[in-house]
């Protein structure tokens, strides 16, 4: 099957747009202006815009409209948790928890704190990319001021079980940060029945506009500003808001809240079938890195093509219209092996160079991944010839 347009399977690293929130951006563009912190009409209009899109996303995540800070993104969400925990409750302690598949955004946010004195344990995972629960409470102590986990993901699917990392936490000294940019729009997020303290997230990811994320914060606790200057959202962090922007993340999220998180991940897991079931069809050797059953999001799946070079795959696949990836898109341009797969199946194992995440989303359809699950054979059996000739 061949398709007229090129197929868009890496929505793992971001996601298109909905036309929706692409036209409410462009209205409030064109129509709302004003700055959200003046106090004339066109300053109130877009106060009130802020704030609906506020109460829509604190509702989704069943928060309080005060909890939810605007912020750039996922990143800088997640470094002013890290950071601003270290700084506030450095005398209570400077021992800090994560695991060793996070996004770089957190994992290098660690290691920075580890040069300034601070002590990290970075949690194991198993080959399906799960903690262990007994190891991470044998890593709690009364030093322990953070522990930082991902709800999902981003290269492998897997999901950590938030409401019993939530229940373990809360009986320690340590306050509990989800990073939850694969999360959000994929698994259903309760910040009170998880016992979250602090939640990142970036909307981009749920087919929203770039550059924007928010930080949930629970009520009571307050980490020192990250940016100083104005007293922008509720004076927890300076600069003056992306009005249009936060317009479209609102919509953004109350669009993902109408569709069922189980019937996503059932069409996605659907996807996932087809492909397998296509290269077991015509004999393609492969292995799969991501769990397909448990505590899992079926948006992602990643695949090790048996003896093919991950590069090589991907630059055929574009070749042929087929965007995926290798991993995360924010290692991508590097020729370091995953650290995700290195700490799930280690660093001698084949998988880390022979493997390509495929991440599905909203708008991709049955007919557009058999059109890459048959490229995917065709571009296999070609390289595996070529490679038989040399």
């Amino acid at each position: 099957m061949s398709l007229s347009k090129n197929v868009y399977l890496d929505n793992a690293a971001t996601t298109p747009m909905s036309p929706s929130v692409v036209d409410l951006i462009a209205d409030e563009m064109r129509n709302d202006f004003g700055n959200a912190s003046s106090t004339h009409s066109f300053g109130r209009e877009a106060r009130r815009v802020v704030e609906h899109a506020r109460q829509t996303i604190a509702k989704a995540i069943n928060a309080k409209d005060q909890e939810i800070i605007f912020t750039s993104g996922g990143s800088e969400s997640n470094n002013t948790v890290i950071f601003g925990v270290a700084e506030m409750r450095q005398k209570a302690g400077k021992h800090l928890i994560t695991t060793k598949i996070e996004h770089e955004s957190v994992l290098k946010s660690m290691q920075h704190l580890e040069e300034l004195g601070f002590d990290v344990t970075y949690l194991d995972v198993d080959e399906t990319g799960h903690i262990d629960l007994d190891q991470l409470k044998e890593a709690l102590t009364p030093d322990t001021i953070l522990v930082s986990v991902m709800a999902v993901n981003n290269e492998v699917g897997s999901v950590n079980p938030l409401k019993k990392i939530g229940e373990i936490v809360k009986d320690s000294n340590a306050y509990f940060h989800v990073d939850a940019v694969q999360g959000l729009g994929n698994i259903d997020i309760d910040v009170q029945d998880m016992n979250i303290d602090f939640l990142s997230t970036s909307a981009h990811k749920i087919n929203g506009p770039k550059f924007l994320g928010f930080l949930y914060e629970r009520d009571g606790i307050r980490v020192p500003n990250r940016i100083y200057g104005g007293d922008q959202e509720m004076k927890r962090r300076a600069g003056t808001e992306n009005v249009p922007g936060i317009a479209g993340f609102g919509k953004a999220v109350e669009e993902v809240q109408e569709v069922a998180k189980a019937d996503l991940q059932a069409k996605y897991a659907g996807f996932q079938k087809l492909i397998l079931d296509t290269l077991d069809q015509n004999g393609v050797a492969y292995e799969v890195n991501s769990p397909l059953t448990g505590l899992v999001s079926h948006h992602v799946l990643n695949l090790r093509l048996n003896g093919v070079s991950t590069y090589v795959l991907i630059a055929n696949l574009d070749l042929a219209g087929f965007a995926v990836s290798g991993g995360s898109a924010c290692t991508a341009g590097s020729l370091t092996p995953s650290h995700v797969l290195t700490a799930m199946f280690g660093a001698k194992s084949p998988r880390v160079s022979e493997s390509i995440r495929v991440s599905f989303g909203r708008y991709n359809t049955a007919e557009e991944v058999q059109a890459f699950a048959d490229a995917l054979v065709e571009i296999v059996e070609k390289i595996k010839a070529r490679q038989a000739k040399d």
